[in-house]
């Protein structure tokens, strides 16, 4: 543990339940709240979108894409409401609306894969020749920022606040070092906590925002460890590590009845688990278009939401592909932070899976098979590879703080843009923002 310059009476480690915080604190009510940011659209701002492709929509074509969950939307307090982004998920996930959009606008393609053009066949060149499969290594530097917006929190109250900060236990990861941080005071998580993080505190003022930053470098890898050319031993089941990730874990890695039978039929016959994890990630890849999500926190189970609803943000298909994978018999666990491609930086999450043998392999789900791939190890790069530009913050998912937050986070799955709260409450995404810039 890092403890720069706070005494330990301030960084109280004792666990305190959201219940006991407050006797007015309810769940419901926060749920309800979390719901209302997400679903804030009416009909006429998404027809306002859909125009711009569709000009002639009719009622009937918009009642359809509601039923089939196209259009996204809830009845909330007795009024229709759309999900924030659901007009634009509608050309990603309706295949006529997807069509209709190409047509109009053109295929690009993305920012992550015109780096990744370059970046992907030089780590699949270089990466065997290294004992720890890594190459092409980037040094990126950071300037990270949360603004709470001003009087969120009443004048003189104390703001709690924790900011991603790169993992130091990761191969891909090195010379990771804290340049500075806006506040002298300053608590690091310990290298085996799951969630990596620097934890500072300030005092609100009347009329001000509240602002928390800070700066780090570190060298980023790329890997590949080419699984489909190795034969792998078969796994020690009585081992601690098989026993742990291949078992249930919380609410969203769970083998409901519908997973389980979706596992068996996409792995019958096959013993091999690399044959078994390629037909997995071959399926959810041809299956679920990738939208934009709402918060992970307002659903129950998030791989069985990715079959209902026939799409999925990168950690939704992430955490379908490592449930299908547990229930295989295929250790797996959830990794996320930052991909940082140039001028292409954004939330992300990806997975690892482990092989006798071989050991922990990167899985990016989301990134699945490239549309430029040129050859057979282009194609399932990101099924035990990952590219040079990512930033690993955190090694599971909904475990706990460093210190331990007291109220419900905000992202209760995962970390990436922070967390903040006082003793009156958590402080949730509309009270405050973040700003991640790559310094160049």
């Amino acid at each position: 543990m890092y403890l720069v310059g706070l005494t330990i009476g301030l960084l109280s480690n004792a666990p305190v339940s959201a219940q006991n915080c407050s006797k007015g604190y309810s769940w419901e009510a926060d749920l309800h709240h979390r719901l209302l940011v997400d679903f804030c659209k009416d009909e006429k701002s998404v027809l306002d979108y859909i125009h711009r492709y569709i000009p002639n929509v009719t009622e009937t074509q918009m009642r359809t894409w509601e039923k089939s969950g196209a259009l996204e939307l809830r009845v909330i307090d007795g009024e229709k409401r759309y999900f924030y982004n659901a007009a634009p998920n509608l050309f990603r996930i309706d295949k006529t609306c997807r069509a209709i959009k190409l047509k109009k606008d053109g295929e690009a393609l993305e920012g992550t894969e015109k780096a990744d053009m370059e970046n992907v066949p030089k780590i699949i060149s270089n990466a065997p020749s290294n004992q720890k499969r890594l190459a092409e290594p980037k040094k990126i530097k950071v300037k990270y920022t949360l603004t709470v917006k001003a009087d969120a929190v009443p004048d003189g109250e104390t703001i709690r606040c924790w900011l991603p900060f790169p993992r130091t236990d990761v191969a891909r990861q090195q010379n990771v070092k804290l340049l500075s941080t806006s506040e002298s005071q300053y608590q690091r998580s310990p290298v085996d906590c799951a969630h990596s993080s620097v934890y500072m505190e300030k005092k609100a003022e009347a009329g001000k925002p509240t602002v928390f930053s800070e700066e780090f470098e570190y060298v980023s890898y790329g890997s590949w460890f080419n699984i489909l050319s190795k034969s792998v031993k078969p796994y020690d089941t009585s081992s601690a590590l098989y026993k742990k990730f291949t078992s249930e874990r919380d609410r969203h890695i769970v083998f409901t009845p519908r997973l389980r039978q979706l596992a068996d039929s996409l792995t019958q016959g096959v013993t091999n688990p690399v044959i078994k994890a390629q037909r997995i990630f071959k399926w959810i890849n041809d299956n679920f278009p990738w939208a934009s999500a709402r918060e992970y926190s307002t659903i129950e189970n998030i791989p069985e939401y990715v079959l209902e609803n026939h799409h999925g943000d990168c950690g939704q298909v992430t955490l379908l592909f490592l449930t299908l994978c547990r229930i295989s018999g295929i250790p797996a666990h959830f990794e996320s932070g930052f991909m940082l491609h140039p001028n292409a930086e954004n939330l992300h999450d990806w997975g690892e899976i482990y092989f006798e043998g071989i050991g922990w392999v990167p899985v990016d789900m989301s990134f699945g098979i490239p549309t430029y791939a040129k050859n057979e190890n282009e194609k399932w790069f990101f099924l035990g590879g990952i590219d040079s530009w990512r930033m690993v913050v955190n090694s599971d998912f909904g475990e706990s703080f460093s210190p331990v937050k007291k109220w419900p986070r905000s992202e209760t799955v995962d970390f990436q843009r922070g967390e903040v709260e006082w003793q009156g409450g958590n402080l949730y995404f509309d009270k405050w923002s973040w700003d991640l810039e790559v310094i160049k």
